[in-house]
């Protein structure tokens, strides 16, 4: 059998890997805590259901333009006026299935074989595997201090005559950093300078602490929406927690916009109309929900960085963002060589506790722990994996209703 090497390229993810191991352990009875979570737990707003509900009764589910329904367009340039304050017109929107697909079709519209796509490390997993199946070229670039902000020193560095993009994710998934404003505007002046495009992942943009905000792209240039190199993607999966709901967008220029409306209307045609009169629904509907995220997960976020304190050797950053914070486990890495995967699945198998490899997101010896679920949750995760780690933690802890003994350290 002959399979395109592209597609076999594209390795399995631990983390897929871990979630199955999980589920497989939850249907068996065993009381898992899932602390590599990346959706949000609450529920979906009235108005997006009752927009839902209300195209499905009318029994009008057909076809959409490709480019997205022109009223769940109209929300949307409302939404970038008021959180971005930029105007921009129909022309310069087109929605997608999910926010991932946007990202998908952005890389396949600019990339031609072996262009490169700056991502900064720690970055979302699936950048480095979206640009090489679009036949690009992923250049990772870390901080040289251990941190979690990019210098523009290391990206000018990294830019050659191949260079197309820079993938700006902040608030970042997976550490939470929220990048300073004086690092956006030199990277977005560096930018439009040389002609490389810049794709703002803002996926997070809403879900900002301790009274910050993330600073509009747009602020940072003089150019007009059909001459800025600036591409904003964003969705409703994360701050409106409709992570099922599938539906993103992209704003940008009208000539990327109608080549990525080409590209659409030859692979899924359009996003569903009843998803999409959903997210019209979250977006026009009350937003109260979106500040009672916010301040759950923020108040989650005091929680779990409050329990890792109690590490004798974990230290953590605290996040500016996201429901996702990226702990140093190198202290406890000795014993499992080195790699954070062995070490994610020595404590699923004995805390049974899922947590997510720091090497999927470019940062060996990290873990990645979300704290979008509950409380409980979070006290209990980080208590679990500090047995199973730390010899000064006590020796016995109950999980579930089953009493637990360390005998290996």
């Amino acid at each position: 059998m002959i399979l395109s090497k592209l597609a076999t390229a594209i390795v399995e993810s631990p983390t897929l890997r871990l979630n199955e191991e999980a589920r497989i352990l939850r249907e068996k009875g065993e009381p898992v805590i899932h602390l590599g979570i990346g959706e949000p737990k609450n529920k979906t707003p009235i108005t997006a259901i009752l927009a839902a509900a209300a195209r499905l009764t009318s029994g009008e589910v057909k076809y959409a333009p490709s480019d997205g329904l022109p009223s769940l367009k109209k929300a949307i340039i409302r939404y970038t006026e008021e959180s971005y304050d930029k105007v921009v017109a129909p022309e310069n929107v087109i929605i997608s299935a999910g926010a991932k697909l946007s990202l998908f079709n952005i890389l396949y519209s600019i990339l031609n074989p072996q262009d490169e796509v700056i991502i900064l490390a720690p970055y979302w997993v699936s950048y480095p595997e979206m640009i090489k199946m679009c036949y690009g070229v992923p250049v990772v670039v870390t901080p040289e201090d251990g941190s979690f902000q990019p210098r523009m020193a290391d990206i000018e560095r990294a830019v050659g005559s191949y260079t197309r993009a820079v993938i700006v994710n902040s608030p970042n998934n997976p550490s939470g950093a929220v990048y300073p404003e004086a690092f956006l505007a030199e990277l977005i002046e560096f930018c439009e300078k040389k002609g490389i495009w810049v794709i703002m992942d803002d996926i997070y943009h809403k879900l900002v602490f301790d009274g910050n905000t993330c600073p509009s792209a747009y602020r940072f240039t003089k150019k007009d929406i059909e001459s800025t190199n600036i591409i904003v993607m964003n969705g409703v999966s994360k701050v409106y927690g409709m992570t099922g709901f599938r539906i993103g967008w992209t704003v940008t220029n009208r000539k990327l916009v109608s080549v990525i409306n080409n590209v659409q209307a030859a692979t899924t045609t359009c996003a569903s109309p009843v998803l999409q009169a959903a997210a019209e629904g979250a977006l026009t509907g009350m937003q109260s929900s979106v500040e009672s995220l916010r301040l759950t997960i923020e108040n989650n976020r005091r929680v779990i960085l409050n329990e890792l304190k109690s590490f004798r050797d974990v230290k953590c950053q605290p996040p500016g963002g996201t429901f996702y914070c990226l702990p140093d486990f190198r202290a406890y890495l000795d014993r499992f060589g080195g790699k954070s995967v062995a070490l994610c699945e020595f404590l699923l198998r004995k805390a049974l506790v899922v947590t997510v490899p720091g090497k999927e997101f470019g940062m060996e010896g990290h873990l990645r722990l979300s704290y979008a679920g509950t409380v409980k949750d979070a006290m209990e995760g980080v208590e679990r994996i500090k047995w199973a780690l730390d010899p000064s933690s006590p020796n016995e802890i109950y999980i579930g209703d089953r009493k637990m003994v360390r005998d290996w350290l």
